[in-house]
């Protein structure tokens, strides 16, 4: 009798393998708009922190401090307020954006593509925040409210980074760090919404949820509404988003909340009416390219200039700061705990799901991903505030060590990424190598075996 055939075997997942050629073109543009953000947020902290560290920080805090707004609606706010709970939620919002459209028609609707970087994510929040716990565990409850501090990955200035450097990171990991500091983001707000929100008034969140609703109908049907007149969509959207954000503001909830709602209630891809998804990119495409330049170039560097002056003190007020166990717990878990949290999850992913590694990629080129990502800033500066209060000696440390973190995590990094810029450069000929002259690189070419065994395009 003959003996049967063996079953082939099962196809192997494999880990940071390259997106889709209009994915890639799609990230490409983010990252060089978030280049430009990060520089931008660089000046913006060296010019706080010389403020505050010079004759003039009198004049930086009374301008921090100086209020404004309607009382009546609980909106008298200080400047800096004004950045952390307003202009931050246009950061949100497009985070918001940018991970519905991920998940909806980017590369992570498919599981192969999303368990990586979002089990990543996962671990880099985890892994920081037991960290941080466990150094200050003995120091009091107070300071225990800052474990979600490190656990936040600021894109822009990691991209800023890439970019000092000159390092060529392969496209793959480009992608990954992009997308595991979005589900940062969510994670962030996430906690945020959660665990630091003041005194809840339930009468104003329910009433946000009828702009908010009224937002997500408007946007879903701007083009049966309003054909092509974007400016008459827009001029309908924008005040029902404020209306959003004043309410969800008042409600106890953080501000910046609204903005991840907003931009989860903007669809993705075209209506029929539109012209369908073959049309082009849909309205959360068209909004975030249109904002992100607003988010990363105005909003987010303004955020940076009211947090991130801290009055040092010299050498003794720094090493006061830097022995504070909050400080401690936050250098370490930047610098240690999320490369680890981050390293591990994508480990046991590989293990769990019997993947490997792209053959142009080493574990070497995910570590030195790892360490960039414990370049936390703006989303840490933000629950730093939350935390402790803005001002507060603890608020003031923690800030010291989101920076000394940030810039040590940023200095791993770059000894690692550097060490492989010569392979990187071999990477980044074969992904520009257009043989056929069709307009997309051959590396970029399709796989119908893989991409139905894992869904890629």
């Amino acid at each position: 009798m003959p003996k049967p055939s063996p079953l082939p075997p099962t196809p192997k997942l494999n880990v940071f393998r390259r997106s889709s050629y209009p994915e890639y073109l799609h990230v490409s543009t983010i990252l060089r708009k978030e280049t430009v953000g990060g520089a931008l947020l660089l000046v913006a902290t060296v010019l706080a922190l010389t403020l505050a560290n010079t004759g003039a920080s009198d004049f930086y805090y009374a301008v921090r401090d100086f209020q404004i707004g309607y009382e009546p609606w609980h909106l008298n706010l200080s400047l800096g307020a004004w950045a952390a709970d307003g202009l931050l939620a246009i950061f949100f919002f497009i985070a918001g954006l940018e991970l519905k459209r991920e998940f909806v028609a980017g590369d992570l609707r498919t599981f192969s593509r999303a368990v990586v970087p979002v089990a990543a994510a996962v671990g880099g929040v985890i892994v920081p925040a037991v960290i941080f716990t466990a150094i200050v565990f003995s120091s009091g409850p107070e300071m225990l409210r800052g474990w979600a501090i490190p656990t936040a990955t600021d894109i822009a200035f990691a991209v800023a980074v890439l970019a000092v450097i000159g390092s060529k990171l392969p496209s793959a990991l480009r992608i990954f760090l992009l997308t595991l500091a979005v589900v940062d983001d969510l994670l962030a707000i996430a906690i945020i919404a959660f665990f630091y929100s003041g005194d809840l008034q339930p009468v104003l969140l329910l009433l946000a949820i009828v702009p908010l609703s009224l937002f997500a109908f408007l946007a879903h049907t701007h083009s049966y509404l309003f054909g092509t007149t974007r400016w008459a969509a827009g001029a309908v959207l924008l005040p029902l988003g404020l209306a959003t954000w004043v309410l969800v503001h008042g409600s106890g909830i953080h501000a910046t909340v609204a903005g991840v709602l907003l931009g989860f209630a903007v669809p993705v891809l075209r209506s029929r009416r539109g012209g369908g998804p073959d049309a082009g990119p849909g309205l959360a495409q068209n909004l975030e390219h249109r904002i992100r330049p607003l988010s990363a170039g105005f909003a987010v560097p303004v955020f940076a200039f009211f947090s991130a002056g801290v009055t040092i003190g010299g050498v003794s007020g720094l090493t006061t700061a830097l022995t504070d166990p909050v400080a401690i717990g936050i250098v370490v878990a930047l610098v240690v705990g999320k490369p680890v949290g981050i390293m591990l999850a994508t480990w046991l992913v590989t293990k769990t799901t019997r993947g490997a590694l792209d053959p142009d990629l080493a574990w070497v080129d995910v570590i030195g991903v790892a360490m960039l990502a414990g370049v936390g800033f703006t989303v840490s500066l933000l629950i730093s505030e939350l935390a402790f209060g803005q001002g507060s000696p603890h608020d003031e440390h923690a800030k010291v060590a989101i920076l000394t973190g940030s810039l040590l995590a940023a200095l791993l990094a770059t000894v690692v990424l550097r060490s492989r810029n010569r392979h990187y450069g071999r990477i980044a000929a074969k992904e520009a190598l257009d043989a056929d002259n069709d307009g997309v690189p051959d590396v970029f070419g399709a796989d119908p075996a893989r991409d139905e065994r894992f869904g890629g395009h």
